[in-house]
């Protein structure tokens, strides 16, 4: 019972992280294209506190992966990975009941 709450915890705190990630890939695109101001200091805070959290898991990640040039793949690469250890700490949560 214990594991299976834990992996909940777990499952929240990586659905949470996912939504970072999502949030920073559209706040980098509607800065891209000038939608947002980028001289507006709470869009720029935002952006800059969603970056220093991420960084620590994008970072090793973007090591890893081959330059592919303007496209970065490292948040796809954490979102999969991310889901597919709620997915297995799932089941085996479910497997010790």
């Amino acid at each position: 019972m214990l594991l299976l709450t834990l992996s909940q915890i777990v499952g929240y705190l990586i659905s949470i992280v996912i939504f970072l990630v999502i949030v920073q890939f559209v706040l980098s695109l509607l800065m891209a294209f000038n939608v947002v101001n980028t001289s507006n200091d709470f869009v720029v805070a935002i952006y800059r506190a969603v970056n220093a959290l991420l960084d620590p898991l994008l970072g090793p990640i973007r090591k890893i992966m081959p330059n592919t040039g303007a496209i970065d793949f490292s948040p796809l690469v954490l979102i999969v990975g991310l889901r597919v250890l709620d997915i297995v700490l799932t089941n085996a949560a479910m497997a010790t009941l």
